[in-house]
């Protein structure tokens, strides 16, 4: 993976762990959705950074919200 796209990989894998955690959710849905809110606005920041200098393909599975592509894409890329 590129070195560059780090923080990409590390926020498309807590968006994807906040979704699961329904533990969280059932626990403190108001916290919850502010965690996935914030992970979510942060994501979205580093794609617009990155979007320049993003892959086609991976740029398309961001765009589209395909974010377990995406991870994939990215750990499994060279």
């Amino acid at each position: 993976m590129n070195p560059k796209f780090s923080t990409l990989q590390i926020l498309l894998r807590q968006r994807l762990e906040t979704i699961a955690d329904h533990a969280f959710r059932d626990r403190d849905p108001a916290a919850h959705l502010a965690e996935l809110q914030r992970v979510s606005e942060a994501l979205a920041a580093e794609h617009t950074r990155l979007k320049p200098q993003l892959p086609a393909r991976l740029n398309h599975f961001l765009t589209q919200s395909s974010l377990t592509k995406a991870l994939d894409y990215l750990e499994n890329e060279a």
